[in-house]
């Protein structure tokens, strides 16, 4: 069978967290066919998902040392597998579909790419992402929107978290660069994706992205906010990237504008929205702003704290400073470790698989 070794390498993405689901039109193997060659898709099973160094892979493999660094090199320079180095070595792991090969594709999509991308979002992945009820992301405002009496630790800060990154890059959004090619998106900054640390080295080494100073970031995150986009990293309180999504594009935001799904299925709000009716004027600027429809206006405006995603676009508009967020009391703070979430999410699929998916309503931690 020709495609045997992509039909392979669709069953390995799909034991990740966020795993790789099949299709009946079978556009999952388009895409990887489209982005692998039979040796890559071949090679890539032969990785783990945790980073090993080339001498284990050889020595697990049988394959020669020296070809076989010269293979995996190529391969992340492509995206297609995950690469770091430390301390004067290098490791190599398989990337998984999101956040990864979907994520890494952002210099090579083009219009057929886009296509599939999208077709897939469609047809199956946007219930991947939210089929663990554990939301992937963590919705982080800037610090201007928040009461300046909340106590606050340091992963609940966006800018003083980005000020002790180690390393910083950013890339244009895959999203909005999907949306633009399929004849949708909006007018939202492109360059936008920022990631930290090992992550933002593998993007600068790679050329998928640029490096840049917290400085810069920071300028970055504030031109975000005024364009009302939604600052997300990843659900652990650990910074390794910071996405900052609009509702029309981004793959996980769409599922809460678009789609109605309840935002614990993707985002994590930290925060909510509180209005002082005393102040607030009826003005309207916070429903335009707001991109999960959880604000209503009669005579003064009122906040639907089960849609709130605690993001400050409203905050950050309101001409007579009515609204601040503040901590939510029922908040489930982000994961100390990624590996603890990508733990969670494997164990929400496995639950909701036994218990029939159901679909609303906040899991057992209270997200």
């Amino acid at each position: 069978m020709i495609d045997k070794p992509y039909h392979k390498l669709r069953e390995f993405l799909d034991t990740f967290p966020l795993g790789f689901p099949k299709t009946a039109a079978g556009v999952e193997i388009k895409i990887l066919k489209k982005l692998f060659s039979e040796t890559e898709a071949k090679l890539a099973l032969q990785l783990s998902p945790v980073p090993e160094e080339a001498v284990q892979i050889a020595q697990r493999t049988g394959l020669n040392q020296d070809k076989l660094v010269e293979k995996l090199e190529s391969m992340s320079k492509k995206g297609l597998i995950f690469r770091l180095r430390r301390e004067g070595k290098t490791f190599y792991n398989a990337a998984p579909f999101m956040i990864g090969l979907y994520e890494y594709s952002v210099k090579k999509i083009d219009d057929e790419l886009a296509r599939l991308f999208k077709e897939y979002y469609d047809t199956a992945y946007q219930k991947e992402m939210g089929a663990s009820n554990i939301p992937g992301f963590k919705v982080i405002p800037i610090e201007e929107t928040i009461a300046p009496d909340m106590v606050l630790l340091p992963y609940h800060k966006i800018k003083e978290d980005i000020r002790a990154a180690r390393k910083i890059a950013v890339a244009d959004c895959v999203c909005r660069k999907e949306a633009h090619l399929t004849g949708s998106g909006c007018d939202a900054p492109v360059e936008a994706c920022l990631s930290f640390g090992v992550a933002a080295e593998y993007y600068i080494e790679n050329g998928l992205g640029r490096e840049i100073t917290a400085a810069e970031a920071i300028a970055i995150i504030e031109k975000a906010d005024h364009a009302g986009l939604v600052h997300a990293g990843a659900n652990a309180k650990h910074l390794s990237n910071i996405c900052n999504c609009c509702p029309c594009c981004c793959a996980s935001l769409k599922g809460i504008s678009q789609s109605g799904h309840a935002r614990h299925k993707y985002m994590n709000a930290l925060f909510e929205a509180r209005i002082d009716a005393a102040e607030c004027t009826g003005c309207e600027q916070c429903l335009e702003r707001c991109p999960a429809g959880a604000i209503s206006v009669d005579d003064v405006a009122v906040v639907n704290n089960d849609k709130c995603l605690g993001c400050g676009l409203c905050a950050g508009t309101c001409p007579t400073e009515a609204i601040q967020l503040h901590l939510r009391a029922d908040r489930q703070e982000p994961f100390d470790r990624a590996f603890d979430l990508y733990q969670a999410i494997l164990a929400g699929k496995h639950n909701n698989e036994t218990d029939g998916d159901v679909d609303d309503g906040p899991n057992k931690k209270g997200i």
